[in-house]
C-alpha cells in the first residue's frame, strides 16, 4: 500500500488478498455462469444505466469558467430542495443558474441580432 495524502494506491495482489480476507458481496460463480442473454438482461434492468446515447450537443471544448466563492442568500426551502438530493447541490444550483442565464443571453442577442418589426408605412385613410 502506497499512500500520498489522502489518495491510498493498492497493488494487484494487495487488493485479491483483502478480497480473499474479506470476501466480496458479489456472486462472482453466478456471474461467470451467466449467459450472454442474462448479462444483457441484467444490464437492461440496472435502474443507474440511462440506455440510451449520450448526447454531445452541449459538450464544449476547454475549461469551464472560473467560479468564485461568495455569500449568497437563498430562501430555506429552496435550499433544502437543492441539498436533499445530496452531495453536489452546489453544482447543481449552478447549473440552474447557468441555464437560466443561458437562454437570457441568447433572448437578448436574438433582439439586438435584428429580428426586430420593420417600420410600416401608415397611409391614411381618403
Amino acid at each position: 500500500m502506497r499512500k500520498r495524502g489522502s489518495i491510498v494506491s493498492y497493488t494487484a495482489e494487495e487488493i485479491d488478498e483483502m478480497r480473499r480476507r474479506h470476501g466480496s458481496l458479489t456472486d462472482w460463480d453466478r456471474v461467470k455462469a451467466m449467459t450472454e442473454e442474462e448479462l444483457e438482461a441484467s444490464i437492461a434492468a440496472d435502474p443507474d444505466d440511462i440506455h440510451e446515447e449520450l448526447d454531445w450537443s452541449k459538450a464544449f471544448k476547454g475549461l469551464p469558467p472560473f467560479k468564485k466563492d461568495i455569500h449568497i442568500r437563498i430562501d430555506s426551502d429552496v435550499l433544502d430542495w437543492f441539498k436533499q438530493s445530496g452531495r453536489g447541490y452546489q453544482t447543481r444550483m449552478n447549473n440552474v443558474l447557468r441555464a437560466f442565464f443561458d437562454a437570457h443571453r441568447k433572448a437578448a442577442s436574438t433582439k439586438a441580432s435584428g429580428l426586430r418589426r420593420k417600420p410600416t408605412r401608415r397611409v391614411a385613410k381618403v
